[in-house]
Formats: structure tokens, C-alpha cells, sequence
């Protein structure tokens, strides 16, 4: 009988934890006299439950707007850090633009990720990665499709001539292309260019 309720006390602390990871909340910014914000997270009904540390975050993509985490520069941590409601890192929102500090957006319930290899894979609404990076290019999903690149290069935009400080823009270009369907599964891949496979597919890029 004691054992019963120890695994059950265990049970409900673990179901507490993961409840709480997958909390929805917003977040607030609060400008200050310095060029520094501070950040709060807020819950649904309105209370204020954690201040953020200034000396981690200078940057937050996702304001107001109430979810399962939130998208921040993080000092210390390369790329764009997606934290749920405990500050724990979920994931690497991958970044739509070379060049330019453009987190990917949730679109048809999937977002975009990366690991540290730079290979692509998709985060559903609530922070859970539902396929694990593993693409080289692969773009948002439209009617349950993505289309996906292999052996692939990035080209510097321009004559070759920038600095190192100043912005640097670069395209893909892959020698293959495909599409996958919503589990992450390849269902074509080949020689064939990115603007066959969106036609074949009728894939278009949307916003959310």
C-alpha cells in the first residue's frame, strides 16, 4: 500500500511538471530609460509569474501573442531560442533569411528548427519536435507539404568582395530536390528543380 502511493505521488509530480512545461503564456515588454527591455511572462489569466534576467535575453519575436514558448535572442546561445514557461530551451527556431534576424513563423501547426549541424527539421505549436532535423533546406509546409533540398550550397550575394562586417545575404542552391508529407517522410527526391517540385505539389509560401 505504501508503494502504491509513492508511484502515485511520483505520477502526479510528473504529470505537474509536464503540464507546467506546456503552460500557455505571452510575453510583456517594458521599455526602460536604457536602451535595455524587460521582459515579463504573463499567464492566461493575466498574472505576471516570472521577470526575465536583462543579462540573458536583448531580443523577443514573439510579443503578446499567447503560446507554448517563446522566441528570444539569448546572449551566449546561437540562433534564435525558443523557451517554454520554465525559461527551458525547446529548441533553434531557424532563421528564414541569410543575412538578416528573421525567426521562421508556426505555419500549419509546424515551425521550423535547427540543430548544430544547421539541418532543418519542424517543432509543432506546443514546443514538441515532431521531426528531428535532418533536411538541408526544407521550407514551411502547405497543404500538409514541404519541399526539401540535398547536396546543397549557399551563394554569396553580390561580387564576393563584402567585409567581415558588413551584411552578408546569401541563396541556396541545391542540386536535388523532393517534398515530405506531414510525418516527415521523403516522397520524392531527385534531380529535379525547386520550381517543379512546387508546381507538382502546388506548394506556396504562407504567413501566419
Amino acid at each position: 500500500m505504501h508503494n502504491q502511493k509513492t508511484i502515485l505521488t511520483i505520477f502526479l509530480l510528473l504529470t505537474f511538471t509536464i503540464t507546467y512545461g506546456q503552460k500557455k503564456f505571452k510575453v510583456v515588454e517594458k521599455e526602460t530609460e536604457t536602451w535595455r527591455s524587460i521582459y515579463y511572462l504573463v499567464d492566461i489569466n493575466g498574472k505576471t509569474f516570472r521577470q526575465l534576467d536583462t543579462s540573458k535575453y536583448y531580443t523577443c519575436f514573439t510579443i503578446n501573442g499567447y503560446g507554448y514558448f517563446a522566441i528570444f535572442g539569448k546572449k551566449d546561445f546561437k540562433g534564435w531560442a525558443a523557451i517554454d514557461a520554465d525559461e527551458n530551451v525547446l529548441f533553434n527556431v531557424y532563421n528564414t533569411s541569410f543575412g538578416e534576424p528573421t525567426p521562421d513563423n508556426i505555419i500549419e501547426n509546424k515551425i521550423r528548427i535547427v540543430d548544430s549541424a544547421n539541418l532543418i527539421g519542424f517543432a509543432n505549436n506546443k514546443g514538441k519536435i515532431i521531426i528531428k532535423p535532418t533536411y538541408e533546406i526544407a521550407t514551411s509546409f502547405h497543404n500538409g507539404k514541404a519541399i526539401v533540398g540535398q547536396s546543397c550550397t549557399k551563394k554569396l550575394w553580390g561580387d564576393g568582395h563584402l567585409k567581415e562586417s558588413d551584411c552578408h545575404h546569401y541563396s541556396i542552391i541545391c542540386k536535388k530536390h523532393g517534398f515530405i508529407n506531414a510525418k516527415g517522410e521523403i516522397k520524392k527526391i531527385g534531380n529535379y528543380s525547386f520550381e517543379q517540385i512546387a508546381k507538382e505539389i502546388n506548394w506556396k509560401e504562407t504567413e501566419e
